[in-house]
């Protein structure tokens, strides 16, 4: 049997739902997924085999014009996986065609030295003269055989756009064992779960501002214990994280672990605690502390 194998990098404009197609595509969520744009600082693995083809998925944080340090650590991790590639699939919105296929997109699409795919997700959220215009535009810059639409959020056309990244594809051998999902470390996906809950609990800049680190992982009989830290920016940030007599903090605990054990499946004693560590995100050493810079 012919196998193809190969690592594909998931690119676009912030909020074009490439986290969304990432855990549709694997059919269990890797990618923490908000309302919010940005919401991805790091790259994500999931891994998707089949009889004949395993896909390497890399989702990236947003295409962006870099403002500080963490979004030029950002920008250089989606650099890191386009070039470790060997497809590039670019994700455009038909919702927001102008923003998501912008200059910053097209120049990308157009730098690609690889084989490259687009897909145009959320198309239940526009009309079919809509998506003959998106279609017409996006003609003029990628092959017509190499354009997908698809709604990561209802699954549609998900088939479709197996089939194609199938086809470009090298032929090789699976690199993974076929019942690996992923090959990051728990430590990765819990931080990322309790983020996501601050992001979902608090409002306006304050999740931006704030970074996770696992700081004890233990497994043990009957029950796991995992130690997470916080980070915030500003001493009155910690207040809003904490909450009125801890209101806050107890909220994104009980949900956090909530995720984590269903992720986990087995049960966790989750101890979060909120910590100061000014500018964090103009700084290296904090950037690579968390995760974010090598």
């Amino acid at each position: 049997m012919v196998t193809k194998s190969g690592y594909v990098a998931i690119l676009g404009r912030p909020n074009v739902g490439k986290s969304t197609l990432l855990n549709a595509l694997l059919g269990q969520k890797l990618s923490i997924v908000t309302a919010k744009p940005q919401t991805t600082r790091a790259r994500v693995v999931g891994i998707l085999t089949t009889d004949t083809l395993q896909a390497i998925f890399l989702d990236t944080p947003g295409l962006l014009d870099p403002k500080y340090r963490l979004q030029e650590a950002m920008v250089k991790q989606i650099e890191t996986c386009v070039k470790d590639s060997d497809l590039l699939l670019f994700m455009v919105d038909a919702s927001d065609f102008e923003f998501s296929f912008d200059e910053i997109l097209r120049e990308s699409l157009s730098r690609a030295k690889k084989p490259s795919i687009v897909a145009v997700n959320k198309i239940d959220c526009a009309d079919q003269e809509t998506l003959s215009i998106i279609n017409r535009e996006l003609g003029d810059h990628q092959h017509p055989d190499r354009i997908v639409f698809i709604s990561a959020l209802r699954g549609d056309n998900l088939d479709q756009l197996k089939v194609l990244i199938e086809q470009n594809l090298p032929i090789g051998p699976f690199l993974y064992p076929e019942d690996v999902l992923s090959i990051q470390p728990e430590r990765f996906f819990t931080a990322e779960m309790i983020r996501e809950e601050v992001f979902e609990k608090l409002r306006q800049e304050i999740p931006y501002s704030i970074a996770v680190k696992i700081d004890q992982f233990e497994e043990k009989e009957g029950k796991d214990y995992i130690r997470a830290i916080i980070y915030v920016e500003k001493e009155s940030q910690k207040g809003i994280v904490i909450g009125a007599g801890g209101a806050m903090l107890k909220k994104i605990g009980a949900s956090s672990r909530q995720k984590i054990e269903a992720f986990l499946d087995r049960p966790v004693y989750l101890d979060l605690w909120v910590k100061v560590r000014k500018n964090w995100r103009k700084k290296d050493s904090a950037l690579r502390e968390f995760g974010y810079l090598e």
